[in-house]
């Protein structure tokens, strides 16, 4: 564990929400290549919401190498792969479907553990633990890179305002029955996870945003969920926004560059 403090988040604001596309595509390949060139293999967790649509600029890209990615997801919906709730088919519908990568690249939930939420939490700690404990030997995974979104009330994933998750230290995978928002029954990367990642983005858009992106970013002294997420050093932390979102933030801004 490191003492260093967290680095700063870097916020990248944008006149638009198409402009975000592309950026976040020229970021995501930067880290993907970063994590080739070191280890060989890229791997990324992906949450659902408004997130998937904005990494349009994925599909057609000749700079992705979609065989070296190994996808899990942040949190998910407990429903069949087909159910409109399922995040694994929203990112299927609005990516996946789109490009060329190898079907077992794709990490998903059981779906024959759907009535046991604590045994499909499990085994998908074990597909984590399979991908990363071998190969890293760190108490928790270090992703390359997780990209989240965040709910009007602040939540992230599937970590909400108020509940027990918030305090879970040793789960890597922790499931819950009672989300505030349907469906009920989810599984959600727990902190520790989230937090010893490389690389952590946000992606926040529409004036909708403005109150909490707020709140999140000037008050995390409130404890907001996606104000927890504060990746250890040297991790880093990204949000990329839209001027519409960051219309009330008191913070500097800069657009990514390459």
């Amino acid at each position: 564990m490191s003492h260093h403090p967290p680095n700063p988040p870097v916020i990248h604001s944008f006149a638009s929400s198409e402009v975000i596309v592309s950026s976040l595509a020229a970021f995501v390949v930067k880290a993907q290549k970063e994590a080739i060139d070191k280890k060989g293999r890229f791997t990324i967790a992906l949450s659902g919401g408004s997130l998937p649509k904005q990494l349009n600029g994925l599909v057609g890209n000749p700079a992705v190498k979609w065989d070296m990615w190994q996808v899990f997801y942040a949190d998910e919906r407990v429903v069949p792969l087909t159910d409109p709730d399922s995040n694994h088919l929203l990112c299927s519908n609005e990516l996946f479907n789109k490009v060329p990568i190898p079907k077992e690249n794709i990490h998903t939930i059981d779906v024959t553990l759907l009535d046991d939420l604590e045994e499909l939490s499990d085994a998908y700690e074990k597909e984590l633990i399979k991908e990363f404990a071998q190969k890293d030997a760190a108490r928790f995974p270090v992703f390359d890179l997780i990209l989240l979104g965040m709910g009007p009330d602040g939540h992230t994933a599937s970590l909400f305002p108020g509940h027990d998750l918030l305090a879970e230290e040793d789960r890597w995978v922790a499931y819950l029955d009672d989300s505030p928002k349907p469906p009920p029954k989810r599984i959600t990367f727990t902190y520790p996870v989230i937090n010893h990642a490389s690389r952590v983005a946000f992606v926040a858009a529409g004036a909708g945003k403005a109150d909490i992106l707020k709140a999140v970013l000037d008050r995390p002294e409130e404890g907001l969920p996606a104000s927890r997420v504060r990746p250890v050093f040297p991790g880093q932390l990204f949000w990329f926004v839209d001027e519409a979102a960051a219309a009330k933030l008191e913070v500097t801004s800069d657009e990514f560059k390459l």
